[in-house]
């Protein structure tokens, strides 16, 4: 197979691996591509990285390549990380919550709970404070109920810029499942000096 852009991929390849990822892992990924041809985009790559414009670079880290920031930038970059809210994190019970919220908006939490099989009142307050839902009126049945629905941050936090872009409900759980296994829904990586 030949790629358009086989730095581009390369570049894709290595920014996406959660840990440092080997040679032999990237060629395993591109099986139709040249050793030679791979191992010299790689050390284009790192040269590219090198140069002073970027404030990244390819590193090789643990026997693989990751990309990492420039020490020169630590400093900075470390205070400016301490000044940052700290990254939403979810149980497995508020993401479930949260989406049946996001496909049934909107909706009472006696709707909620009817779905999910369980309470859902403390959840429902750990989603407000966080912002990731908002009441949306009163349902017109007897004891009108709060109807939830999900906010602006929700979409922030999950990338997409309506509604209309939610995924499937089988890739919505995927997502749960690996949200609730990760400790945070965001990485940032800075590789402080030894």
């Amino acid at each position: 197979m030949n790629y358009l852009n086989l730095s581009a991929l390369l570049e894709a390849i290595i920014y996406l691996a959660r840990e440092p990822v080997t040679v032999d892992a990237i060629r395993k990924a591109l099986p139709d591509v040249d050793s030679e041809v791979i191992n010299g985009c790689i050390s284009e790559l790192i040269e590219k990285y090198r140069t002073p414009e970027h404030g990244i670079e390819v590193r090789e880290i643990a026997g693989g390549l990751r990309f990492s920031t420039k020490p020169e930038h630590h400093e900075t970059l470390k205070a400016f990380l301490q000044a940052q809210a700290p990254a939403t994190r979810l149980s497995l019970a508020a993401l479930e919550t949260l989406a049946v919220i996001a496909y049934k908006q909107p909706v009472t939490v006696p709707e909620i709970q009817e779905i999910r099989g369980v309470q859902a009142t403390g959840v429902i307050k750990t989603l407000l404070d966080k912002k990731l839902v908002a009441t949306g009126g009163r349902k017109e049945v007897l004891g009108r109920p709060i109807l939830y629905k999900t906010t602006k941050e929700f979409l922030i936090h999950f990338g997409l810029k309506d509604l209309s872009e939610l995924p499937s409900m089988e890739e919505f759980e995927e997502l749960i499942k690996s949200q609730a296994t990760t400790e945070e829904t965001m990485r940032t990586e800075i590789e402080m000096p030894s």
